[in-house]
C-alpha cells in the first residue's frame, strides 16, 4: 500500500538558500535538500487501485504556470516544536491548485482534509522533548527571503511508512499548462 502525497519540488537554486539556514539548532533531524517540497494534498496509505486512479486524476488538472516565493520561519508545535518550516508568500494560483487537488481527492473517495493550508518547506523536525532555543532561531531568520521561483509541475510522491519525512519519491510529475 503506497502512501502518497502531492507537492512541489522545489528548485535546487532554492534548495542551496534553504540548506544556508539549517544550522545552530540542538536537536534538529535536518530535511535532506533532494526531499525539500510544498504538500498540496497528503494522501495517506491507499491501495494501488486508488493509487492509479489519483494518479489518473491529477492529469485532468488544469493551471497555469506561476511564480512562488519562500518568506520568513515559523514552527508548528509552539511550545512543544515538532517542525521548523519556510513560509511561502500569499498566492491565489497556490491556492487555487491545493483547491483543485482536493476536489480531485474527494471526488475519488478520500475525506476532505481538515487541517488548514498552510503552504510551507519543512526544513527540520524535532523528538518530543529534544529541541534546543527555537526562539532565537526564528528570530534570527525572521527575515528569510528566498528568490522567486517558477512553478511550472506539480509531483506525485509516495513515502516509504516512517514517522515524518523521506525519503521521497516522485510518481509521476503534472506539467502546469497554459
Amino acid at each position: 500500500m503506497p502512501r502518497l502525497f502531492t507537492g512541489i519540488k522545489i528548485p535546487s537554486s532554492i534548495c542551496d538558500q534553504l540548506t544556508l539556514i539549517q544550522y545552530g539548532l540542538l536537536g534538529a533531524r535536518w530535511i535532506e535538500p533532494h526531499d525539500f517540497h510544498i504538500t498540496l494534498r497528503f494522501i495517506g496509505d491507499v491501495d494501488d487501485d486508488l493509487a492509479n486512479d489519483l494518479a489518473d486524476g491529477f492529469t485532468q488538472i488544469s493551471t497555469a504556470p506561476f511564480s512562488l516565493q519562500l518568506k520568513s520561519v515559523g514552527v508548528f508545535g509552539n511550545d512543544r516544536p515538532r517542525m521548523i518550516w519556510a513560509g511561502v508568500e500569499k498566492s491565489s494560483a497556490l491556492e487555487q491548485l491545493h483547491s483543485s487537488h482536493e476536489i480531485m481527492a474527494q471526488r475519488l473517495g478520500l475525506k476532505a482534509e481538515r487541517r488548514k493550508f498552510i503552504p510551507h518547506v519543512t526544513l527540520a523536525r524535532f523528538k518530543p522533548g529534544q529541541t534546543s532555543d527555537v526562539g532565537t532561531y526564528l528570530i534570527d531568520h525572521s527575515r528569510f527571503q528566498s528568490l522567486e521561483f517558477e512553478v511550472s509541475s506539480f509531483e506525485l510522491y509516495s513515502a516509504k511508512a516512517s514517522r515524518g519525512g523521506g525519503p521521497y519519491i516522485i510518481e509521476q510529475s503534472y506539467e502546469l499548462l497554459d
